[in-house]
């Protein structure tokens, strides 16, 4: 008698741990190997990022954002993520969140307004995957907004960005 809920709830389990993983994995098919990003969009509100090339959508991703609500980015420490114009302006490989793009925050403007506010602007605002070791979470990453500011999509879906993203891509950021 014993053995069968333990069965059940193993059987349970298992199933739970497939159905997350696939949660990981777009039901698009990938963008063509030589698929380039001219410019990328994220709207905070609508809590979007869009690739384009030539003005044209490439894809469009579900991200989740800075845990400090949508309000622009301040100052360090504030787990906001900003708003204005950037650029992808390097990539890291070994990061802690499966890949990340780094995008130019601060910049002279968002540096200045910081120091006439008595405060420092923060930076290392990226484009990033899950925390390594956490990849199975999928798409539940979405249901809030967790990062320190930054830009936040699947293990999967970051592979891809990565791959299409050159260096020097602009990023708008707007809410």
């Amino acid at each position: 008698m014993k053995s069968k809920p333990l069965v059940l709830m193993v059987g349970a389990v298992a199933a739970v741990i497939a159905a997350t993983a696939a949660l990981g994995r777009s039901a698009e098919p990938p963008l063509p190997a030589n698929a380039r990003a001219d410019s990328v969009l994220i709207d905070k509100t609508g809590h979007t990022m869009t690739l384009f090339s030539g003005g044209q959508t490439l894809r469009t991703y579900v991200v989740s954002l800075g845990r400090g609500g949508l309000e622009a980015k301040t100052r360090e420490g504030d787990n906001r993520t900003p708003e204005g114009n950037y650029r992808i302006d390097a990539r890291n490989p070994r990061s802690a969140f499966h890949l990340s793009l780094h995008i130019s925050y601060p910049d002279a403007r968002d540096t200045a307004a910081a120091v006439m506010r008595g405060e420092k602007p923060g930076g290392d605002i990226m484009i990033h995957g899950i925390r390594n070791g956490l990849g199975w979470l999928g798409t539940f990453h979405r249901w809030a907004d967790w990062t320190a500011g930054c830009v936040a999509v699947t293990d999967a879906e970051m592979e891809e960005v990565w791959r299409v993203v050159p260096d020097g891509t602009p990023v708008e950021i707007r809410r």
